[in-house]
């Protein structure tokens, strides 16, 4: 007789869910982080919201009609990826970031061995608005933690707020205002403004006056290790020569033509040692950065910078000094990261990011004064973006070519437009911020906003028009959308992790798109032939259902499908009329304002100055500013 039949296979486990991130329930709804969307292969153990609005898919019991695209994707998946997706699970997907200590891409290995990563990040100085160049830090910053949680890491990430320091001392002196008057205002403002962004707000955004304590500790912890000094006049200084190999970790310093200047900084020759397109851009904080933290004064070598500045009654304030054990005084900019680092993070981090103007002498500072006292190293990690130019130049307040982002971007489709520009740029090149760039910056967010709109008027408001299509699907020959969506969201992945690749990852981001809007042409078309026939094919809703999670998954590290908040004035009161009546961006210049524009334009090009001063003031009494930008064409705002 036949043997008898074998026993039927139990069914394989579900894979264990993915760890959450770090990210407070608050931060997660700024963000638009939490609607479930689903793996090729076995669903997301998180939970992330719909961008933008719209209804929140609910997990639905064993025993129900699975989603749509769940179904497609769970049918797709082969045996050997629901068990690389489980393993996936237990630990977070590998990662390469380009280390400027190492000056290459190296494999990214938290400290802790496992998914905890502790982020530290250079903030503001908030004695003004930040502008749109700064706004490239920040972004930079929060495509890194979102990718590093798309991947399974837990990020805690801190960021500091500097709020006491020459340039806020002589502005509070100007206007007659407090510091912290002064202070809190931009600080709110700058907060603000990362909501406008959709940007995950950090832990924590300590602030330095706040720290002073942790500060004297570092000092003493410096001074007992024979690398910090007490000046004749009371100031406390860092001794370099006495650190080895100051100057070498993150550039190549040329410490035999350092002159004597202010903290050291002036007349230092130096280079940088990087790959990076961003290091060789004409204005290389290489060419020209000096330390930010001025201050000239009697010190034991040229190169020794400020870690506490002594008093002085011509300048300071009472409001902005401190008496502490090592003297009346206040910190110097360097030291408050140092101490904030290690206060909220510990003495070794894994993540510091930061503009790349900060490598020297920012940056070399904090790791000469954190690894000076603690004897152990700072981070294992630099994570330093390239500049935003305007025009040919890059934009910084000091050359006053600088926009604010409520100047650049007036209406809410701007905002969104800006961090699409910002997000999809490879982080550590030179970026233009250009009228061209911002425009096929918005085009191409209305392309996905339209295909994201037909998708969703196609399955309805809860997706279950395409659950009995997705099971039907099931059954039959693999579906060559969702195959399309599988292979994009792999490039979308293979992106992140090669250096945050963000090109690659916006060309895997309109793949997607472009699989859902042939969908709709090819529907369009069968329709149109076969209007007379009762069999005509339709849309294919378990494709669609497959594209519309694949596009929601991107923007986990994408973060572009929301609704911008409106902004608050100075005053705390919220701008209502920054959108239009209908409820569309009111932020289109009138045509009677861009005539204007292009008669003064005409009238600078043939040097009638007295003309084009003459249309500039029109402009403004029609409650518009024109900024001339070098190499480019002028940008046009509302006051």
């Amino acid at each position: 007789p036949p043997p008898p039949p074998p026993p039927p296979r139990p069914p394989p486990p579900p894979p264990p869910p993915r760890r959450s991130p770090a990210f407070s329930s608050a931060s997660r709804e700024r963000a638009g982080l939490g609607r479930r969307v689903f793996f090729f292969g076995g669903e997301i153990g998180r939970s992330f919201a719909t961008p933008g609005g719209g209804a929140p898919l609910r997990r639905r019991p064993r025993t129900a009609a699975p989603d749509a695209a769940s179904v497609v994707l769970r049918s797709a998946a082969a045996s050997s990826t629901a068990a690389s997706a489980s393993s996936a699970a237990e630990a977070p997907r590998p990662i390469n970031l380009y280390n400027s200590l190492t000056r290459a891409k190296d494999p990214f290995a938290p400290i802790s061995g496992a998914a905890a990563v502790s982020m530290y990040t250079c903030g503001p100085t908030v004695y003004d608005y930040a502008h749109v160049g700064n706004f490239r830090a920040f972004l930079t910053y929060d495509v890194l933690k979102r990718a590093l949680s798309y991947f399974g890491y837990d990020v805690d990430h801190i960021c500091n707020l500097t709020d006491v320091d020459d340039k806020i001392i002589a502005r509070c002196s100007r206007e007659g205002v407090g510091l912290l008057e002064l202070t809190r205002k931009f600080e709110g403002l700058f907060l603000d403004d990362l909501d406008a962004l959709n940007v995950v707000r950090a832990r924590e955004y300590p602030r330095a006056t706040e720290h002073i304590e942790e500060m004297v500790r570092l000092i003493r912890d410096l001074e007992g290790n024979d690398l910090a000094y007490q000046s004749e006049e009371g100031s406390w200084y860092f001794s370099v020569d006495r650190k080895e190999g100051y100057g070498q970790r993150l550039v190549n310093l040329d410490v035999g033509s350092m002159k004597s200047g202010a903290s050291g900084a002036a007349g230092m020759s130096r280079r940088l040692n990087s790959d990076s397109d961003s290091d060789s851009d004409s204005e290389s904080p290489a060419a020209a950065a000096l330390d930010a933290d001025e201050y000239d004064a009697d010190k034991e070598g040229v190169r020794d910078f400020a870690l506490w500045k002594a008093y002085k009654p011509d300048f300071d304030r009472d409001d902005a000094v401190w008496d502490t054990e090592i003297g009346k005084g206040r910190p110097g900019w360097h030291l408050e990261c140092s101490a904030m680092a290690r206060k909220y993070l510990g003495d070794t981090i894994d993540i510091h990011c930061g503009g790349i103007d900060l490598k020297f002498p920012h940056h070399e500072n904090e790791i000469a004064q954190s690894e000076g006292a603690t004897g152990k190293p700072f981070c294992n990690c630099w994570v330093h973006n390239g500049f935003v130019n305007i025009g040919d130049e890059k934009m910084s307040k000091s050359k006053g070519n600088f926009l604010t982002l409520r100047t650049a971007c007036p209406s809410s489709d701007d905002v969104r437009a800006y961090r699409y520009l910002i997000v999809s740029s490879q982080y550590r090149n030179p970026l233009s911020f250009t009228e061209t760039a911002m425009g096929a910056a918005r085009g191409a967010l209305k392309r996905m906003d339209r295909a994201r709109d037909m998708i969703a008027a196609a399955l309805g408001e809860d997706g279950s028009t395409a659950a009995a299509a997705a099971a039907k699907e099931e059954e039959e020959e693999e579906n060559p959308i969702v195959a399309a969506v599988q292979r994009e969201v792999a490039n979308f992945e293979a992106a992140l992790a090669d250096d945050l690749s963000m090109p690659r990852a916006a060309a895997a981001l309109f793949g997607v798109v472009k699989a859902a809007e042939g969908e709709f042409k090819r529907a369009k078309k069968a329709e149109k032939d076969d209007e007379d026939a009762d069999d005509a094919p339709g849309l294919d809703l378990a494709g669609l259902a497959a594209v519309r999670d694949a596009m929601e998954r991107m923007d986990r590290v994408f973060g572009i499908f929301y609704d911008v908040p409106k902004p608050r004035r100075e005053d705390g009161t919220v701008d209502d009329e920054s959108e239009g009546e209908d409820g569309d961006d009111g932020g289109a210049v009138p045509e009677e304002v861009m005539a204007l524009v292009s008669e003064r334009t005409a009238a600078k090009e043939a040097k009638d100055w007295g003309m084009a001063d003459s249309l500039r003031d029109q402009i403004k009494d029609m409650g518009y500013v024109v900024k001339d930008v070098k190499g480019g064409e002028p940008i046009v705002s509302q006051v």
